[in-house]
C-alpha cells in the first residue's frame, strides 16, 4: 500500500507534527506500507513575520500534480492545512480522488493570540477544508468529540505513541538544583509558558526550545534556565535530567512531549485541558489542577515506575496500524459543493 502525506510542516522545523508523521512513516514500513511525503521541501519557501524560524511553502498546481503522479499513491492523506494542503486538497477534488485529513494544530486560538480575529471564523474555515476528507484523524477520544460538535464529519481516531528506545530512564545531572521543572516545546506565546514561569517553586525551571518569545522571556525571567532547542540524545538527556515535566499549554491537541516525559519516568504536571487530560486522564502518572503550582508540587511525589509502565502502553507501532487502517477504509468520495465559507478567495490555492 503506496500512501503519500502532503504536510507543510517538515523538517527542519522541530514540533509535534512532524515527529508524528516521521516516526510513524518509519513503523509503517514494518506493517507493509510505503509512505511518501509531499513537503516544503520542492518549493520555495518564506517566513513567518511573527514567527521566523517557520516557514511557508509557495507550491504550484503543476510541480504539484507532477509530484502526486510520481509518488503513484494508493491513498493521499493531507496533513496540515498550509498551502500544499490546500493545493493538494485541490487537486484530489478536481481527480474525484478521495483522501483523508488530518487535526493537529488548534489555529483558532493560535491565530486569535495574535491577531484580531474571530476564533468562530477560523473554525469554519477548518471546517470548510476537512468537509470532503473521508476521515478526519484526531489525537484522541475527547478532540474527536469536541470536533463532531463542531461540525466536522467523518471523525476517526488516530494515537500517538512515543520511541521508548531513544526516551528511557538515565543518569543525568543537569547541575541545577533540585528538584528540577522541565518545559519542552516551541517558546511561542500560544504555549503559556508565563503561567510556568511565574511560579514560586523550589528547584530550578528549565526550558528546551526554541521560538518568537524565547528572548522576551529571557530577559523577563533570568532565574530560568533556558536551553535552547535539543533534539535526540541531547532532548533525551533533558528530560532524564527533570523530576517534574511541566505542561502549560492550554491549547494543544495533544502533547507527544508528554508521553516522551512520561517513557524518560517524570510525571507530568498540568492544567485539566484538552491534551494533558486526554493523554494521561486518571492514570497515577501526574497531576493536573488549575493551580498549576499545586500540581508541580504534586508530581513530585508520583511513581517513575507507573509513568514507565503507562508510557508502554503507547508505540509507534500500534499508531501506525491505525492510521493504516484508518487509511483502508476510504469510501467513495461524494460531489458536494465545495464553497468556502465568508466567500474567502485565495487565488491559485483553492477552487
Amino acid at each position: 500500500m503506496r500512501i503519500l502525506v502532503a504536510t507543510d510542516a517538515w523538517h527542519p522545523q522541530v514540533n509535534g507534527v512532524v515527529r508524528t508523521l516521521a516516526m510513524m512513516a518509519e513503523a509503517a514500513s514494518t506493517l507493509g506500507a510505503e509512505i511518501s511525503f509531499l513537503t516544503p521541501e520542492s518549493f520555495r519557501t518564506f517566513a513567518l513575520p511573527s514567527y521566523r524560524d517557520l516557514r511557508l511553502a509557495l507550491p504550484y498546481s503543476a510541480k504539484i500534480s507532477r509530484l502526486i503522479a510520481e509518488a503513484r499513491p494508493d491513498s493521499i492523506h493531507i496533513a496540515t492545512e498550509g498551502p500544499i494542503g490546500l493545493l493538494v486538497r485541490r487537486y484530489c477534488r478536481k481527480h474525484g480522488l478521495t483522501f483523508t485529513t488530518s487535526f493537529h494544530t488548534r489555529f483558532p486560538e493560535y491565530i486569535s493570540a495574535r491577531l484580531p480575529i474571530p476564533e468562530s471564523w477560523i473554525w469554519a474555515v477548518l471546517r470548510w477544508f476537512h468537509a470532503p476528507s473521508q476521515a478526519v484523524m484526531a489525537a484522541t477520544p475527547a478532540l474527536a468529540t469536541e470536533l463532531r460538535n463542531r461540525g466536522f464529519r467523518n471523525v476517526v481516531l488516530w494515537p500517538r505513541g512515543v520511541d521508548a528506545g531513544l526516551f528511557h530512564p538515565r543518569a543525568v545531572d543537569l547541575g541545577l538544583p533540585r528538584p528540577v521543572f522541565l518545559c519542552v516545546g516551541r517558546v511561542a506565546v500560544e504555549k503559556n509558558l508565563e503561567a510556568f514561569l511565574e511560579l514560586d517553586l523550589p528547584g530550578s525551571k528549565v526550558i528546551v526550545g526554541d521560538g518568537p518569545a524565547r528572548a522576551s522571556l529571557v530577559r523577563k525571567y533570568p532565574q530560568a534556565v533556558f536551553l535552547g532547542a535539543r533534539q535526540g540524545e541531547a532532548l533525551a538527556q533533558a528530560y532524564a535530567g527533570a523530576d517534574v515535566f511541566v505542561f502549560p499549554s492550554k491549547t494543544d491537541t495533544f502533547g507527544l512531549v508528554l508521553l516522551e516525559a512520561l517513557a524518560s519516568g517524570v510525571p507530568v504536571a498540568a492544567f485539566p485541558v484538552t491534551g494533558p487530560r486526554d493523554v494521561i486522564g486518571t492514570a497515577p502518572v501526574g497531576a493536573l489542577n488549575e493551580d498549576l503550582r499545586l500540581a508541580c508540587l504534586a508530581a513530585l511525589r508520583v511513581s517513575p515506575p507507573a509513568c514507565l509502565e503507562f508510557a508502554a502502553g503507547h508505540t509507534w507501532e500500534a499508531s501506525a496500524r491505525s492510521f493504516i487502517e484508518n487509511m483502508a477504509g476510504l469510501r467513495t468520495a461524494d460531489a458536494e459543493t465545495d464553497t468556502m465559507p465568508f466567500a474567502v478567495e485565495q487565488p491559485g490555492l483553492v477552487t
